[in-house]
């Protein structure tokens, strides 16, 4: 369980194709910490850490995770958005997120308004998931606030220290995220479905 607050941007160093399993080493800030089988999410991915060595990690990412996610456009020098799980007792500063990504959204517009930023995304609603004005939002696992909510598209206000200390520094019109729609919100619409 997560909280879509971003604890520090990692840098993927290696890559290496399996069959269809991904492992991405990433070097972070924190790599001293970690121990392995250690649940991480990486850009909203959780996934569990298989081995360590001197400053970097790796994890591995199966085929369904790549077919779901942005984690198959990664790069080595790809800035990646990390968050440990919560502690059960510490303050949820952002909302509940749970590291599983339900589909990929593409930025359509950037605009920055005064020292904050505005990105817009459109994603293929076919899935049934759905935002709502002032709702819940985990983009590459950031916990963010959906403004100007449509059927399949949606914008979020990004503030300079968000800007800054995550990934969303590097997005452009185009840019592949990872999204993961409100928990409450999900079970709610599968009720209203039945």
């Amino acid at each position: 369980m997560f909280t879509g607050i971003i604890e520090s941007v990692g840098i993927v160093k290696n890559l290496k194709q399996e069959k269809e399993n991904l492992h991405i080493t990433i070097e972070s800030k924190f790599t001293n910490e970690l121990k392995i089988d250690q649940s991480i999410a990486h850009n909203g991915v959780c996934l569990t850490i298989v081995n360590i060595k001197d400053k970097v990690y790796t994890v591995t990412a199966i085929k369904e995770t790549l077919d779901k996610s942005n984690l198959k456009y990664l790069t080595v020098g790809s800035e990646i958005n990390l968050e440990r799980a919560m502690i059960l007792g510490a303050r949820l500063d952002g909302h509940i997120v749970q590291g599983h990504v339900d589909q990929t959204a593409v930025c359509t517009n950037i605009t920055e308004e005064n020292g904050s930023w505005v990105f817009s995304f459109k994603y293929d609603n076919t899935y049934n998931n759905i935002t709502i004005e002032k709702g819940s939002i985990t983009i590459n696992g950031v916990s963010l606030t959906v403004v100007n909510s449509e059927k399949n598209s949606f914008s979020v206000a990004i503030i300079p220290y968000t800007y800054e200390f995550t990934n969303f520094h590097t997005f452009k019109i185009g840019t592949v995220v990872n999204l993961e729609f409100d928990v409450i919100g999900k079970y709610v619409a599968r009720l209203l479905e039945k």
